[in-house]
């Protein structure tokens, strides 16, 4: 499937779909609609997990530090902590491998609310992240009635992943933990879809109505960065459509 097909088969879907793919070893892109505003369910989740870990590296957050987890804090859907009878502490580390490798939505709460959304913000930019940005915490209705929303760039999350693989985002030691961190990812049914079993990816996904995204490094012969976001879509056939294309690009750098 040459790049032309790739992106009729993305207009071809229903509401405001993103894309962007970069060969790790050869450097070959692919955009579409890459530069664009997507809301980012729980992918936002991944630009949280790296600005506390930018933050850890400076010395300016200990990730044994303990937050509690109080019965009003839990939210449904995704994660553990809400099934947890009582008050639960975890420490920052145990929160951070809670919100990437099973989506959780308290824990992402509890650390939104230690560090604030403005100064997670002010992370964001000096990761290079000019346009993504956090506006609320999840679950939160009245916020969302306003329209404020998490809002990420396939792109520029793309280049972060390709940072992380690459080692360059903070120490090589830091950035590997990121990335084993992302390849314990349990929500696999998106960009692994039609991947041969086993195929380690490195990835944070985030769905909602009408939103289904997937964001990640696959580690292919030649290791490949796919950032996939759509929004107003067909859930169903946005991620039909994602799974094929991930196996045709697999095979292509394969």
């Amino acid at each position: 499937m040459e790049y032309q097909e790739i992106t009729a088969r993305l207009a071809d879907l229903p509401g405001h779909i993103g894309l962007y793919y970069k060969n790790l070893v050869n450097g070959e892109e692919l955009g579409f609609h890459e530069k664009e505003l997507f809301q980012s369910a729980s992918v936002i989740k991944l630009p949280i997990y790296a600005a506390l870990m930018k933050l850890r590296q400076e010395g300016r957050l200990d990730f044994r530090e303990r937050l509690c987890c109080r019965e009003e804090d839990k939210l449904p859907s995704c994660g553990a902590l809400q099934h947890f009878t009582g008050q639960v502490d975890a420490d920052i580390q145990s929160l951070c491998a809670l919100m990437i490798c099973l989506s959780d939505n308290s824990a992402t709460n509890l650390l939104i609310r230690r560090l604030g959304m403005d100064r997670l913000n002010e992370e964001f930019r000096a990761m290079g992240l000019a346009h993504s940005r956090l506006e609320r915490l999840l679950f939160d209705g009245e916020a969302a009635a306003q329209g404020l929303e998490n809002r990420i760039v396939p792109e520029e999350i793309g280049q972060l992943l390709e940072r992380i693989a690459r080692r360059r985002f903070l120490s090589p030691a830091l950035s590997e933990e990121m990335e084993a961190l992302l390849l314990r990812q349990q929500i696999r049914h998106k960009i692994p879809g039609y991947l041969p079993r086993g195929t380690p990816v490195a990835h944070k996904t985030g769905e909602d109505e009408g939103i289904t995204n997937d964001m990640g490094v696959v580690y292919a012969r030649q290791p490949f960065v796919l950032c996939f976001a759509s929004n107003r879509t067909d859930l169903a056939r946005a991620e039909r459509c994602l799974r094929s294309l991930a196996l045709t690009l697999y095979t292509r750098c394969s």
